[in-house]
């Protein structure tokens, strides 16, 4: 076993970011390629865990590492569209589901597999909601690995015990998830920093805009999530924080 310490059913809440996705060219055709895969996690020994276990299985694969969500965002740009993103849940600027539902909805063309040291099965239906394609607990097997990143790869989505064992999505999460499917990648970077705690002013020297442009972002957050304050929408957001069972606190 490789233990590393630290289908959706609504149909409203496929998360919408998926009816941009392209077809997946399919596992033949990859596999007769070269799979490139991008390893998102900011532990250096999780990474080279993840790279050496699937190369066992994919020896032509072509790996690429990040170490944070900000690294992750510019190697996928590099890449064009690579076959898989392996993302950890926790690692600095995910701020939990956000950074996965900024990710899908940047490339919607990526399938994202989560990998995380949590089991919750709560957990798991969340972020199949919010645009995952797989969840892959950092205690599953080295053969669970390869079979996730096959099937994964292979255009289907991937879970342990498969999808009938997760929760049904709650009305909460659906409507959630709905309402975060309707920003675009630049709304939900400024909802990201919203929750940090900064001023429009900062927020537009970080992203190089005007401050006329972040109120306009923030008044169509407020819309889309039928919310009437910024502090409703970071309240809203926080829900999409989720503890990190080898820390014991909300991911970053």
């Amino acid at each position: 076993m490789l233990y590393l310490t630290p289908s959706w059913t609504h149909p409203s809440i496929r998360f919408i970011l998926q009816r941009k996705r392209v077809p997946i060219r399919g596992l033949d055709h990859i596999l007769s390629t070269h799979a490139v895969i991008v390893i998102a996690d900011d532990h250096p020994l999780v990474r080279d865990a993840l790279r050496q276990t699937i190369a066992q299985d994919l020896a032509d694969a072509v790996f690429h590492e990040a170490g944070s969500l900000a690294t992750a965002e510019t190697k996928i740009r590099e890449l064009d569209a690579p076959d898989l993103v392996l993302l950890d849940l926790h690692m600095p600027g995910m701020r939990g589901f956000t950074g996965l539902a900024y990710l899908r909805s940047q490339f919607p063309e990526t399938p994202v597999a989560m990998i995380s040291a949590t089991t919750d099965p709560r957990i798991m239906r969340q972020a199949m909601d919010y645009g995952a394609s797989g969840f892959i607990p950092k205690s599953a097997s080295t053969d669970e690995i390869r079979a996730a990143v096959r099937e994964i790869l292979a255009g289907n989505s991937w879970i342990p015990g498969g999808m009938d064992d997760i929760p049904d999505t709650t009305a909460e999460d659906a409507l959630l998830a709905g309402r975060l499917a309707t920003l675009t990648p630049q709304q939900l970077r400024v909802l990201g920093m919203l929750s940090d705690g900064k001023l429009n002013k900062q927020i537009a020297y970080d992203l190089d805009i005007s401050e006329a442009t972040v109120k306009s972002h923030v008044s169509a957050i407020l819309q889309k999530l039928d919310v009437n304050s910024r502090t409703q929408a970071v309240i809203l957001a926080g829900r999409l924080n989720v503890e990190d069972p080898a820390r014991g606190m909300p991911g970053d």
